[in-house]
């Protein structure tokens, strides 16, 4: 058996893998007594996001095959971004159509995880193109940590904290704008005015996803202060929503700028 062959087979069977995990899952969820309604809106949203996110592995684990070896690093953290969403929101989902309360902890377990990896996306991209900065990695990947500890430390009902919600929402805001900043005015922005056209343009995507994609989260929190249960409710839709076009959209940039990346170099040769 040749390597590519090899390869391809070991990405179907993971593929395989998933879909009995997402067969199990389904039929977990079915066993209990909380089954989807037709009028529930947020329960619908918590499923059209596990299907996305499972979609969106599946392409990127068969995809990476099809990449130069220098950006295959670079699909298999977009393979894992939306792998451990849909494995969390397997989870989510159930907790939702069970209890009807919004699923805090793990959501922010979930975004603890993805977001870091997202942001290192874009020290990978640099990498790929011989441009990377371990400094750069380190600034980005704290100032993403700082952002969400300090942002589930404001959401979550935590005596230690009580009081500070907002001044702690604040330096989560200033943490997401120091990433900003990087990415459109900073070292990041610098190093890739070396990169090809396809590059350049999949890494500005993505600085877009997080400059406007993720102003929806510290939007929903403001709008989540004191709100009511119909409130809580479209603050879920709205969450999820933003979860699969931040991670499936910023995924496909990280594809796009691969497979242009690889497609240069192969006419170059």
């Amino acid at each position: 058996m040749n390597k590519s062959t090899l390869i391809r087979t070991s990405s179907l069977t993971l593929v395989g893998a998933l879909s009995l995990l997402t067969l199990s899952s389904v039929a977990a969820s079915s066993s209990t007594n909380g089954m989807l309604k037709e009028t529930d809106m947020v329960g619908v949203s918590f499923w059209i996001a596990t299907a996305m996110m499972l979609a969106s592995t599946v392409f990127f684990i068969l995809e990476r095959n099809n990449v130069a070896p220098k950006w295959k690093t670079s699909m298999t953290v977009a393979a894992l971004v939306t792998g451990i969403a849909w494995y969390h929101y397997t989870y989510m989902r159930e907790h939702w159509v069970a209890t009807g309360e919004s699923p805090l902890v793990m959501r922010y377990i979930d975004w603890l995880i993805t977001v870091p990896l997202q942001v290192s996306e874009f020290y990978l991209i640099l990498a790929a193109i011989g441009a990377a900065s371990a400094v750069l990695f380190w600034r980005l990947f704290g100032a993403s940590i700082i952002m969400l500890v300090t942002g589930f430390l404001s959401e979550a009902d935590i005596d230690a904290v009580d009081g500070m919600e907002w001044p702690l929402f604040i330096v989560g805001c200033i943490a997401w704008a120091y990433i900003i900043y990087e990415l459109w005015a900073g070292e990041a922005k610098e190093k890739v005015g070396e990169a090809s056209e396809g590059t350049q343009f999949a890494f500005k995507a993505m600085a877009g996803i997080l400059t406007i994609g993720w102003a929806i989260y510290p939007l929903g929190w403001i709008l989540g202060q004191d709100a009511g249960d119909s409130g809580i409710d479209r603050l879920n839709i709205l969450y999820n929503i933003a979860d699969v076009v931040n991670k499936t959209a910023f995924g496909l940039m990280v594809w796009y700028a691969a497979t242009m990346d690889t497609k240069a170099s192969s006419s170059e040769e």
